[in-house]
């Protein structure tokens, strides 16, 4: 399966944030919208980074609850791991294991167009997994 059908089904909203926003607000956008990501951008489009509630955590721990008035781009990742909707659902797991990353945005043509969770993988994988036993059943009993 493509990343592509996988937006097709789950949607291509994403969630984006100003890198200039509080971390206290990019954690009100987590909370409101329930997600553990969000993309930070200037104009929905670029990629300037991403911040994680992970991103979050470890900088409360390194510097305290002051974090919480800081911008975003005091926390966010900058090198973020990207795919484009022709990848496969396959090797995106794989590139999200091998970095430990939860979350990889969709890029085509240098634009954000999607975003893609660990959650999202894996239910695309069980429905995989899922069909592929339903056809063999079916095969058996015919």
């Amino acid at each position: 399966m493509q990343i592509s059908q996988l937006l097709r089904t789950k949607g291509r909203a994403v969630a984006t944030i100003d890198g200039s926003d509080s971390v206290r607000s990019a954690l009100a956008l987590l909370a409101e919208k329930g997600i553990g990501a969000l993309v930070v951008s200037s104009d929905g489009r670029r990629i300037d980074g991403i911040v994680s509630e992970r991103d979050v955590a470890r900088g409360l721990h390194d510097r305290g609850a002051g974090l919480l008035a800081d911008p975003v781009s005091s926390v966010m990742t900058t090198q973020v791991h990207v795919c484009p909707p022709e990848a496969s659902v396959d090797s995106l797991a794989r590139t999200m294991t091998d970095h430990r990353v939860r979350h990889v945005p969709v890029v085509a043509e240098g634009v954000l167009v999607g975003i893609v969770s660990i959650g999202d993988v894996v239910k695309a994988r069980l429905d995989e997994l899922e069909e592929e036993r339903r056809q063999l059943v079916d095969y058996i009993q015919s």
